[in-house]
């Protein structure tokens, strides 16, 4: 059984003159983070690794999930093949995955998010939002043999203000 958690980072500021992947996150953002990591906690999901972008905006997001589930910061994995929109990256980066690994979280972006959580999930999301996360099991023994799993979890951050 493999296991991944989808993250899409949370609410970003477009206020600063900076690259893409330099934007920060902004109030909302912060606030969203804070209750869906909180939200998810409830969740008992027990990951082995975390993936996130290298995106400012993914990464925040990601701290404060790793601090609020206290989780350790030598789980996280920081790869450039998760600054992805289209989301072809990020299947291949999910496909060669260590098979020690069975629970995994991952945070990135959308377009790709959108496109993968109803690619691998059997519920529909029109869009997942900005810090929306989705767990979907993958009733699989190899990352690479990962085609339609189950939606066990959605959290939408709407829902929960």
């Amino acid at each position: 059984m493999k296991n991944i958690t989808f993250i899409r980072h949370a609410k970003s500021s477009w206020e600063h003159n900076v690259r893409d992947q330099d934007r920060p996150l902004s109030n909302r953002g912060f606030t969203d983070a804070e209750l869906v990591s909180k939200q998810f906690e409830t969740a008992l999901f027990h990951p082995d690794a975390i993936f996130s972008s290298p995106a400012n905006r993914a990464l925040t997001t990601c701290k404060i999930f790793l601090k609020n589930l206290n989780i350790s910061d030598n789980l996280l994995t920081i790869s450039d093949d998760l600054y992805d929109f289209g989301g072809e990256s990020v299947v291949r980066f999910i496909k060669t995955i260590d098979e020690k690994h069975s629970n995994v979280i991952i945070f990135g972006h959308n377009h790709a998010f959108t496109s993968l959580v109803n690619r691998f999930g059997d519920r529909y999301i029109g869009n997942l939002p900005t810090c929306g996360l989705v767990w979907i099991a993958f009733d699989v023994q190899y990352w690479s043999a990962i085609d339609k799993g189950k939606t066990k979890q959605i959290i939408i951050p709407k829902e929960l203000r």
